[in-house]
């Protein structure tokens, strides 16, 4: 296969005939007046399409191993950009090197992304040398340490009551719903958006998480269970959240939502573990409650909540008149 272009430059025409040669390579041969200027080879880019099928052998794997849909979703677009970045750059994805990697994460520094973004990218990259049984390539990679904050954010009763005024005083029964549920089940946002309505007992108060690998059953509280019952009454859709057009809710328009109120799904998950720690419910139940798979991810609530109280002490020592 061959084409063949006519190219003009300064009034002179030149013929320059492309031939495709075995392999990624492309031969070109240069003509003026019928005589032979030059000539060459050259290495074809490889389009990122190429890519694809093992990118999605790679998000299979992932399924396998029991990941969440959210977590393939985000590994599969962390390693397209990837992949994007390697092309730039004459290298592919499936010819991977500890230089290739180390030098994506210098050029994310240069592009002034979060340490917390890069160390992410980092682990998706990580996975991926895994899975491809080269675990090594990611072995001693220069990244700057990710400053761990331990403080939990959570509502305190005031301010989730006002939380739940706000929410009502605006009118949405819709709102109003998620946010009870969110707050008295402590499900995930992306658990919300995936209830169907036959996940929703109310005879029994109860919600059911369903996955792949695991069934959480967790109680709904009056109130979660009267605004449930009053929202389901008003659509008769399948997914339990839906948006004015009747689609499922996204994990998106949820945050959007929230945002509004200055609150986000996780400060309410952390609130409904906390509380719950508080009113002394044992740390496995709530970890179940939770679907937290390593029960220290619990046991840090606990610790806040001790934290809290040993300051409390100190600050009521220090300031208690003593009689000596």
């Amino acid at each position: 296969m061959f084409l063949c272009f006519l190219f003009i430059k300064n009034c002179h025409k030149f013929i320059i005939i492309f031939t495709f040669a075995e392999g990624d390579f492309l031969k070109y041969l240069c003509y003026y007046k019928g005589n032979l200027l030059d000539r060459g080879i050259s290495k074809l880019k490889k389009k990122s399409s190429e890519a694809i099928p093992l990118i999605q052998n790679f998000c299979d794997w992932l399924q396998e191993q029991k990941k969440s849909p959210n977590t393939i979703k985000t590994y599969k677009r962390e390693l397209e950009k990837y992949q994007e970045w390697l092309q730039e750059r004459d290298a592919d994805i499936h010819h991977l090197t500890k230089m290739d990697i180390q030098s994506y994460i210098y050029y994310l520094e240069a592009q002034q992304k979060s340490v917390t973004t890069i160390d992410k990218t980092a682990g998706v990259i990580r996975t991926f040398a895994k899975y491809r049984g080269k675990p090594e390539l990611t072995f001693g990679l220069e990244l700057k340490p990710v400053e761990k904050n331990n403080d939990i954010e959570t509502l305190s009763v005031t301010e989730y009551s006002q939380l739940l005024r706000k929410v009502k005083e605006d009118g949405n029964l819709r709102n109003v719903t998620i946010v009870y549920v969110l707050l008295h089940t402590g499900i995930r946002v992306s658990e919300l958006c995936n209830l169907d309505q036959s996940h929703i007992d109310l005879e029994k108060h109860e919600l059911i998480v369903q996955k792949i690998d695991e069934q959480r059953v967790i109680p709904l509280s009056n109130e979660a269970r009267e605004y449930l019952g009053m929202y389901l009454d008003s659509h008769a859709y399948e997914a339990v959240f839906v948006s004015s057009t009747g689609e499922r809710l996204s994990e998106r328009a949820v945050q959007y939502m929230l945002k509004k109120y200055d609150v986000t799904p996780q400060i309410l998950r952390h609130t409904f573990c906390q509380r719950l720690i508080d009113n002394k419910i044992d740390v496995e139940t709530v970890s179940r409650l939770a679907g937290h798979k390593d029960i220290n991810v619990t046991k840090k609530y606990v610790k806040a909540q001790m934290n809290k109280r040993k300051v409390e002490a100190a600050i009521n020592d220090a300031f208690t008149n003593k009689i000596s």
